[in-house]
C-alpha cells in the first residue's frame, strides 16, 4: 500500500513523498534516522535568534527544503536529457543529507570546536549503519556517491556536484529563501522559478544556464551578498561565537577544577578524533545549551559570567575600527585592556579585536551560460557578477558593556586624528 507523507513547509508549501516511488521511499527512511531526527535540534542559523528573533528553525527544515529544490530540479533536466534519470537517487540522497554533520548551533561548531561538517556528513553517510544500510538497499555504489559529493574535489559526476556544492546550488537556492523568511528581512526573494526554467545542459555535459536566466542569476548574487552582509556576518553573531569560543578555551586550560562535563561533549572539546556515532548524535543544541546553563550556576570566573552573558544575552559590545590603520587599531586595543582591567574584567578574555572576511562571489567554473552555440563563465557574462567578486575585510574591537562610552570616545578621537 502506497503511504504519503506531507510536509508543511513555509517556502516550498505543501512537499509530498509518495513511497510508491523507490527513491522517495529511500528517502522517508532516511528522514525516519536517529541521525537525520538530530538536525531538528540543530538550528540553521546558529545563535542568530539573538539578534533576529524569528531565527529559530533547524537544519531539518532547511534540509528538507534542499531535497524539494533538487526534486524540482531533477524533473526539469530530465524533460531535456532523459538519461540525467540514473542520478536520481544519488541527487536526492545528497540533498537530504548534505548537512548531516552539522555540530551544535550549525556553523559556530566549526569555530568553537573545530568541527568540519562535510566530512561528518561523509562519514555518517559511508560508515553510519542506519544510513549506509537504507542507501545500500536502494544501490550499493549510493554511500560512496553521495560521500564523494561533498568533498571538494572533482567528483564522478559534474552535473551532481554543481547542483549539490556549486555558486548556484540546491543548499544556497534555500538557504537565501528560508533564512530570509525566518529572519523577517526581504533581501532573500530568489527567483527560483526561473533559474530552473533556465537550467539547460552544455556540450561538455554539465549543467549550464540560457541567457535569459542570467538576470535571476545576477539577482540571487546580489541577494547572497546582501544576506551575509545583513544576517550571517552580523555582528552580534561576531560576539556570540566571540563568547563561546572563550567558553570553549576557558574548559580547555582548567579542565583540572572540576568542571561538569558528560562523555560526549568531552570528546567534542578535548580529543574529536575519538568521537563515535554515538557521541557525535548526542550532542546537539539542547545538550549544548544544558551545559552552559550548568556552568553558568556551577562553575568559577570568569567561565560563569560568559555563560551568563550568553545565556541570558547581555552581550559583549563590538565597535567598527576596520577604518583605522593596523598601529590605531593596536592603540584602542591597548586602551580597552587597561580599561578592562581596571574594572575587574580578565582583558584576555573580555576583550579583543575580531578580524571578519567576506568572501564575494567565488566562481569555480562549474556552472556557464551556454545559449546553444557559445559557452561563457558567470562572470564573463554580466558586469555586475565581476563586481560581486571582490572579498570584504573588517575588524571589530570587542569589549564589555561597561567601557562602551570610553572606547567610543577614543575611537572617534583616533579618527579623527587618522
Amino acid at each position: 500500500m502506497n503511504i504519503q507523507r506531507i510536509f508543511h513547509d513555509p517556502i516550498h508549501k505543501e512537499i509530498v513523498f509518495d513511497s510508491g516511488k523507490p527513491e522517495e521511499l529511500m528517502i522517508m527512511e532516511l528522514i525516519d534516522t536517529i541521525a537525520f531526527q538530530r538536525l531538528r535540534r540543530i538550528k540553521q542559523l546558529g545563535a542568530a535568534s539573538l539578534l533576529f528573533h524569528g531565527a529559530e528553525s533547524s537544519r531539518f527544515t532547511h534540509s528538507i527544503g534542499v531535497f524539494c529544490i533538487a526534486r524540482r530540479i531533477f524533473k526539469r533536466l530530465i524533460e531535456i536529457k532523459s538519461s540525467f534519470c540514473e542520478n536520481k537517487f544519488a541527487l536526492y540522497g545528497a540533498a537530504l543529507l548534505h548537512d548531516l554533520g552539522h555540530g551544535p548551533l550549525s556553523h559556530t561548531s566549526e569555530a568553537i570546536f573545530d568541527h568540519d561538517h562535510e566530512k561528518w556528513s561523509q562519514n555518517l553517510v559511508k560508515n553510519y549503519p542506519p544510513i549506509n544500510s537504507i542507501l545500500k538497499k536502494y544501490d550499493d555504489k549510493l554511500p560512496r556517491q553521495i560521500g564523494e559529493l561533498f568533498e571538494s574535489k572533482q567528483i564522478f559526476s559534474k552535473p551532481l556536484k554543481t547542483l549539490i556544492s556549486s555558486e548556484i546550488d540546491c543548499d544556497r537556492l534555500d538557504y537565501l529563501l528560508r533564512d530570509s523568511y525566518n529572519t523577517g528581512t526581504k533581501y532573500g526573494l530568489v527567483d527560483l522559478e526561473r533559474i530552473i526554467s533556465a537550467l539547460t545542459f552544455s556540450p561538455d555535459g554539465n549543467i549550464a544556464i540560457k541567457p535569459k536566466g542570467i538576470i535571476a542569476i545576477e539577482h540571487f548574487l546580489v541577494l547572497r551578498n546582501l544576506m551575509y552582509r545583513t544576517i550571517y556576518n552580523h555582528r552580534i553573531n561576531e560576539i556570540s561565537t566571540w563568547i563561546l569560543e572563550k567558553i570553549i578555551y576557558i574548559i580547555k586550560n582548567n579542565y583540572k577544577k572540576n568542571i561538569w562535563l558528560d562523555e560526549s561533549l568531552y570528546k567534542w572539546i578535548f580529543c574529536p578524533d575519538k568521537i563515535d556515532f554515538d557521541d557525535f548524535i548526542k550532542n546537539d543544541d539542547i545538550t549544548f545549551y544544558y551545559h552552559l546553563i550548568r556552568w553558568k550556576d556551577e562553575s568559577f570566573e570568569p567561565l560563569s559570567t560568559l555563560c551568563k552573558i550568553f545565556i541570558d544575552r547581555d552581550l559583549l559590545k563590538a565597535s567598527d575600527i576596520s577604518f583605522l590603520s593596523r598601529i590605531k587599531r593596536l592603540e584602542i586595543l591597548a586602551f580597552a585592556k587597561k580599561l578592562c582591567e581596571s574594572n575587574n574584567y580578565d582583558s584576555e578574555i573580555f576583550c579583543g579585536i575580531k578580524e571578519r572576511s567576506f568572501n564575494g562571489f567565488e566562481s569555480n567554473n562549474s556552472l556557464k551560460i551556454w545559449d546553444g552555440t557559445y559557452q561563457s563563465s558567470l562572470e564573463n557574462s554580466s558586469e555586475l557578477i565581476k563586481t560581486l567578486i571582490k572579498s570584504e575585510e573588517s575588524s571589530f574591537i570587542i569589549y564589555p558593556g561597561l567601557i562602551k562610552n570610553e572606547i567610543q570616545n577614543q575611537i572617534s578621537l583616533l579618527k579623527n586624528h587618522t
